[in-house]
C-alpha cells in the first residue's frame, strides 16, 4: 500500500471536514500554508471551501476566496494571479470525463486565472480553461472556453457580454478574522 496517497487523503479530509469549518481565518491559513501548492501574501480563504488535492492549487497575492467554493486539483493545476476574487460557492474543476468515451475516460487540464479576475457567485469554470487578466465571470456562468483579458462573460455556456476597463489598479484587502 502506498502511504503518500493515504496521507494526502487524510490531510484533504481534515481540511475539508474539520479545519475549513473553524471560524478563524488564522487557523485555516496556518493549515493551508502547509497544504496548498502556494498561498500568496494577503490571500484570504473563507469558511467551508473545499480543496481536492491542494498541492496542485496555487493562489497569488491578495486573493479573496469566498465561502463554500470547491477547487478541484485532483490531476491538474489551478493557478491564480494576484487580486483575484472568487465568489461564494463558485467551482473550479480540472478533471471530468469524456462523454464520448466507451470506458468513461478522464479528461481535463490546468485552469489558469489571471490577475484581477472576478468570478461571480456560483460560477463554474471547467477543466483546461484560461481566464485572462481583468476578466469578469458573471454569477451562475459556466465557463467552457478560454476568456480573453478584460472580457465580461455570462450565461450557460458563458459568452462575451462586454468589456471591462483596462486601467485597473486596485489591490484586494479582505481578510476578516471570523469568516
Amino acid at each position: 500500500m502506498k502511504l503518500r496517497p493515504l496521507v494526502g487523503a487524510i490531510v484533504s479530509f481534515t481540511y475539508n471536514h474539520v479545519i475549513g469549518h473553524v471560524p478563524s481565518s488564522l487557523v485555516r491559513q496556518v493549515f493551508l500554508r502547509a497544504y496548498l501548492g502556494r498561498l500568496g501574501s494577503g490571500t484570504g480563504i473563507q469558511m467551508r471551501c473545499r480543496f481536492l488535492n491542494g498541492r496542485r492549487i496555487s493562489f497569488g497575492d491578495r486573493n479573496v476566496i469566498n465561502f463554500g467554493c470547491l477547487l478541484d486539483g485532483r490531476k491538474f493545476n489551478i493557478v491564480t494571479g494576484s487580486d483575484v476574487s472568487i465568489g461564494p460557492e463558485a467551482t473550479v474543476l480540472t478533471l471530468g470525463h469524456d462523454p464520448h468515451s466507451p470506458t468513461f475516460e478522464d479528461r481535463g487540464g490546468d485552469v489558469i486565472i489571471g490577475d484581477r479576475v472576478w468570478i461571480g457567485f456560483r460560477a463554474i469554470v471547467l477543466p483546461g480553461v484560461t481566464i485572462g487578466e481583468g476578466a469578469v465571470v458573471a454569477a451562475g456562468a459556466v465557463v467552457t472556453r478560454n476568456v480573453e483579458p478584460f472580457t465580461i462573460v455570462a450565461g450557460v455556456p458563458a459568452k462575451p457580454m462586454g468589456r471591462r476597463r483596462v486601467d485597473l489598479t486596485y489591490q484586494l484587502n479582505y481578510q476578516p478574522w471570523l469568516a
